[in-house]
């Protein structure tokens, strides 16, 4: 089944609010490729999350960003489907 990116981080938004956390869009004018999303969990624990349709994989620029993420110490996933969804709600709660 083909899930669009809107519907994905919908849900993310409303799981993560369910289990105490918060899902912030991200957005610079100055800095491309950051992920959607920055998942602020209880006890101080921040992820970054990339919501994609379906299939769809990140650009050039989204995998550069979220390597120099991962090179400081974060949490990166890309989420392209209900499983990923529910994969990631494990390793955050």
């Amino acid at each position: 089944m083909r899930y669009s990116e809107k519907l994905i981080e919908k849900k993310l938004r409303e799981q993560i609010k369910k289990m105490g956390g918060l899902a912030l869009k991200l957005e610079s004018q100055h800095f491309t490729g950051l992920p959607d999303r920055m998942v602020l969990m209880p006890r101080g624990r921040i992820f970054f999350v990339e919501t994609k349709s379906t299939g769809d994989k990140p650009r050039k620029r989204q995998q550069l960003v979220h390597g120099l993420l991962r090179k400081l110490g974060f949490s990166v996933d890309v989420i392209d489907d209900m499983d990923g969804l529910e994969r990631f709600y494990e390793k955050v709660a």
